[in-house]
């Protein structure tokens, strides 16, 4: 069990504005406005009791509950990632393309219209479901990404989407999909920057005993995708850090209102940037929400 409190997410964005500002970014009113902000928000009664503890489910229950509502719009990764994934995909030659852990088939969907022969991957059977309602003309099948349920050398191409950051060790699942991949496949990875993970851009469920919990999600570095994916032949064709495309203008200097009501916990910490416009600018506006990587399995023995 763990504490999510809104508190902990405002104040760490206060303090990542006030690091650039010492590091010469912004100027006297910046860093003042920002204390005094900090000192109002640590004197809020309404946000100081608003803490409540959570707990980790994995992806399987998680996804659960996810999957009735994951198509519908508001999660904000699917616009940064999708056009880098697609321009990969439209590059590559038709062939057999594994959309491994598919979800609800969202990069499955746009395969199979490229006339690629499909397979759908995905280890929730709720996710499933809807991914073979959503794409009757793909294959589908039950499996986990550290245990493909594909031949050796089947896949063309592998397409994983905003999904290792669910999986703590990349090793065993960048093994697998080079054992899937034939020599010369390709392998096209979406996957959350680790630095939005850090700010609290984890996936939030209430599971049907009411219980609160958070998606086990994980932090991989640049380091840690090349330590799993290099010694097992997969060589990287390229690496995209997309930006989620703020204002490039820093918003007005807005004084705190009367209301810090935090609102539900499941938007946090979405909706609490609105609090403290100029600190979320300061911290987010140049910060990466996705990272996309491009390898290609070596076709030497």
């Amino acid at each position: 069990m763990t504490y999510l409190h809104p508190l902990a997410y405002l104040l760490g964005v206060e303090g990542v504005a006030l690091l650039r500002s010492f590091g010469g970014e912004f100027d006297r009113d910046f860093v003042h406005a920002r204390l005094a902000e900090i000192r109002r928000l640590v004197n809020d009664e309404t946000l100081v009791a608003a803490g409540i503890p959570i707990g980790t489910v994995d992806t399987v229950d998680g996804y659960q509950v996810w999957a009735k509502t994951y198509d519908e719009p508001g999660n904000g990764a699917f616009p940064v990632e999708e056009p880098y994934v697609r321009r990969i995909v439209d590059s590559l030659p038709q062939g057999c393309f594994v959309d491994a852990a598919c979800g609800t088939g969202r990069h499955t969907e746009y395969l199979a219209a490229q006339g690629h022969r499909v397979i759908g991957v995905d280890s929730s059977p709720d996710m499933l479901a809807h991914a073979r309602a959503k794409v009757p003309s793909a294959e589908f099948r039950f499996g986990q990404l550290d245990k493909l349920p594909l031949a050796d050398n089947e896949a063309d191409a592998i397409v994983c989407a905003l999904a290792l950051t669910h999986v703590a060790d990349l090793r065993p699942v960048m093994a697998e999909f080079a054992r899937a991949l034939r020599p010369g496949g390709h392998l096209i990875i979406s996957d959350m920057h680790e630095s939005i993970v850090l700010r609290g851009s984890i996936p939030k469920v209430e599971l049907p005993d009411g219980t609160r919990a958070r998606i086990a999600t994980h932090r991989h570095l640049t380091g840690d995708y090349l330590r799993a994916a290099l010694p097992v032949g997969l060589q990287v064709r390229s690496c995209e850090e997309p930006r989620p495309g703020l204002d490039s203008t820093m918003p007005p200097a807005t004084p705190l209102g009367p209301d810090l009501t935090p609102g539900e916990w499941q938007d946090w910490p979405w909706n609490l940037s609105g609090f403290i416009p100029q600190a979320s600018w300061a911290a987010n506006a140049d910060r990466p929400a996705t990272v996309i990587w491009h390898f290609q399995l070596s076709t030497n023995d």
